[in-house]
């Protein structure tokens, strides 16, 4: 065998190790970042408005008993899984930021639901983590973050799907 012939060897053994290892790094990005997104957890943005407001995520946290009445201005749905709020919630959003516009006495009330099915533990948190994402985005939109309102995530029953009881509705409440 030639000289030649070895370094051709060593350069196809060079190229399909080279190429292992960069399939496998890829593959492994791949599943961390599949994996992140389909996290039930709500998105950087609310972090990141919690800290940019002021507010300490303990005080943005606290949860509200407010029964709420009357229909809701707003309801959002969510995939099974996803706290993500949708490009199709801009015009409901929108709606609340106009509805509170120049009144500073009013609040938004945000209500959690989740379905029966599954680990109940999970779900409320689940329900939790898409208030959040709505409270995100509604700051992001432009409403103080002391005037969103949180209540304690609640299990949907009586008759509906489990679509419909992956929502959270959206009321504006005069409160303190």
């Amino acid at each position: 065998m030639s000289d030649d012939d070895r370094d051709d060897s060593r350069k196809v053994g060079l190229w399909v190790v080279f190429t292992s290892v960069a399939v496998l790094l890829l593959g492994v990005l791949g599943f961390a970042v599949t994996r992140s997104l389909k996290s039930p957890s709500a998105p950087a943005a609310t972090t990141a408005v919690a800290a940019a407001s002021g507010a300490s995520a303990e005080a943005a946290d606290v949860l509200v008993d407010l029964t709420p009445t009357g229909p809701a201005l707003a309801v959002l749905y969510f995939e099974t899984g996803s706290a993500s709020v949708g490009a199709e919630d801009a015009a409901a959003l929108a709606e609340v930021v106009k509805a509170l516009a120049g009144d500073g006495a009013r609040r938004v009330l945000l209500s959690g639901y989740h379905d029966s099915t599954g680990d109940p533990a999970m779900n409320a948190e689940l329900a939790k983590q898409r208030a959040k994402a709505v409270r995100a985005a509604l700051v992001v939109a432009g409403v103080p973050l002391q005037q969103v309102l949180m209540r304690k995530p609640e299990s949907t029953t009586g008759s509906g799907t489990d679509r419909e009881a992956r929502r959270v509705e959206i009321r504006i409440v005069d409160a303190p």
